[in-house]
Formats: structure tokens, C-alpha cells, sequence
């Protein structure tokens, strides 16, 4: 393997950047996801009691 090749670390660094950004995105969408499933639950509880079906 040419010495060039061995030292060059830079399709290394791409992939822990690749890697890290994977790891925001996955937060994001469980983080998005949980939020949305809080507010779905919020939004019924308040059309329950105004129709009156909460009763």
C-alpha cells in the first residue's frame, strides 16, 4: 500500500462527520416524534372537554 494512501485520514474524518450526523438526525426524529405524540394526546384532552365527552 503506498505511503500516501496510509496516512491520509481524511475518508476517516468523512465518516465520523457521516457517523455524528446520523446520531443528530436520529435524536431529532425520536425528539420530533415524542413531541408530536404529546401534542396529539394534549389536543384530544382539550377537545374532550369542550365537547363534553370527558365527563
Amino acid at each position: 500500500m503506498p505511503k500516501r494512501f496510509r496516512h491520509d485520514r481524511r475518508g476517516a474524518t468523512t465518516i465520523e462527520y457521516a457517523l455524528i450526523g446520523s446520531l443528530v438526525f436520529l435524536a431529532a426524529v425520536a425528539g420530533i416524534t415524542a413531541l408530536g405524540h404529546s401534542t396529539n394526546t394534549m389536543y384530544n384532552t382539550i377537545t374532550a372537554a369542550i365537547t363534553g365527552s370527558g365527563s
